[in-house]
């Protein structure tokens, strides 16, 4: 949708309620609501348009992802975990895993597990090498540790996965 592309996502999120009200089973308009919720500190109303797509018969990767950061904002821990676990398994290529081991470090730093969240980033660079975000996070907890020749290393190597994402586009 062009709204959202423009990062106009409330705009956006208004169009596809208009769309439910045509087709209340429109796949990427309640995915598209649930994501609004979810960006505007509302991870429990996400967590009921994600569960409606489940209901749906929608099992992928980017949903389970998903599902586990709205558990986790959410404070529904007993289901994050789960929900990872099904999104790597419902991985389909390197890409997607990879973000879904960079949401579990967040998840990690979340919950004060700096070693896991270290570990999550790095299967993040593991699965796309080309991870800037990964490669940010990773020189923040470097830094934390005062290993400044390490994180110089992660920050050019971030510079260089930016450009290389910003060549393909």
């Amino acid at each position: 949708m062009l709204l959202q592309e423009m990062n106009n996502i409330s705009s956006a999120a208004e169009y596809y309620r208009e769309v439910l009200k045509q087709d209340n089973t429109h796949v990427e308009a309640i995915a598209c609501i649930g994501s609004n919720h979810f960006y505007s500190d509302q991870p429990e109303i996400a967590l009921r348009f994600y569960r409606r797509l489940l209901q749906m018969g929608v099992y992928n990767c980017q949903l389970f992802n998903n599902l586990g950061l709205c558990c986790f904002y959410a404070q529904q821990y007993d289901m994050t975990l789960t929900s990872f676990e099904r999104a790597l398994a419902l991985a389909e290529n390197e890409e997607e895993a990879a973000d879904v081991w960079y949401n579990l470090g967040h998840v990690a730093v979340g919950i004060g597990d700096i070693n896991l969240a270290h570990q999550c980033f790095r299967l993040t660079l593991v699965n796309n090498n080309h991870h800037a975000e990964a490669y940010n996070n990773l020189a923040v907890l470097e830094m934390r540790k005062g290993h400044v020749e390490q994180v110089s290393e992660l920050l050019w190597h971030s510079g260089q996965s930016a450009f290389f994402k910003e060549g393909l586009s």
